[in-house]
């Protein structure tokens, strides 16, 4: 048979052992799912961030709080993640100012868990599926290294039969078990930084949520007084 022939990557992966094929197979298909969530997550960042801005661009522009309540429970589909924060204290400080029995204090205190419940369920969508990129990066090695030790023992029991080992009995069976775990670094690198890259964008959006809930607080506070 043909060396070059036999070495390259589909011949290598229909020749592997059963079990080496599971996994190429098990990380090839957790590779896709890691792209499919890449590109998922990418979109979804890309868009809270730009929509984060363009909400703090008219918060700051000095418009009418109650304008932008309106339009925010008018267009809820299609509102960002700060802006159903603001909307979510805006309602609660809409209930409480008008309670008499109630201080300032109090009413702000009540303001803040709303927009901290909200908040909270804004940075669990954001962060969804993140781990599931980060279990692809840390595991797909090993599991990899696993399918290339069990080849490299199947490879080394097929030669107990031969009388003398030359290259080409050898690299074939050799290379398949090494490409498992090609296959694992290919699911593993990429997962690996898209996890960082989004895990940071996530942290500096919920900063900036964070920043503007106290800021808003203080705005509704003053209203209050």
């Amino acid at each position: 048979m043909n060396l070059t022939q036999d070495l390259s990557i589909i011949d290598l992966f229909l020749q592997a052992s059963f079990a080496v094929k599971l996994v190429m197979t098990l990380l090839l298909g957790v590779s896709v799912m890691s792209w499919y969530w890449i590109f998922r997550k990418w979109f979804a960042i890309g868009e809270a961030r730009g929509r984060t801005e363009q909400f703090e661009k008219d918060f700051w522009s000095g418009g009418d709080l109650n304008n932008l309540y309106q339009s925010a429970i008018n267009d809820r589909h299609s509102t960002g993640a700060l802006e159903r924060i603001f909307e979510s204290g805006y309602r609660e400080f809409t209930k409480l100012r008008g309670q008499k029995s109630l201080d300032p204090g109090t009413v702000v205190d009540g303001i803040r868990r709303a927009m901290r419940a909200t908040y909270q369920r804004e940075l669990d969508d954001l962060e969804a599926h993140l781990s599931f990129l980060a279990s692809v990066g840390s595991v797909s090695p090993y599991v990899g290294l696993f399918g290339t030790v069990w080849g490299i023992m199947h490879a080394f029991r097929g030669l107990a039969n031969v009388s003398s080992a030359t290259l080409s009995s050898v690299a074939p069976g050799i290379a398949e078990a090494l490409v498992a775990t090609a296959i694992g670094l290919f699911a593993a690198i990429p997962a690996v930084i898209a996890y960082n890259r989004f895990a940071h964008d996530v942290d500096r959006l919920a900063v900036r949520f964070e920043s503007f809930m106290e800021e808003f607080s203080n705005i509704l506070q003053r209203q209050l007084r």
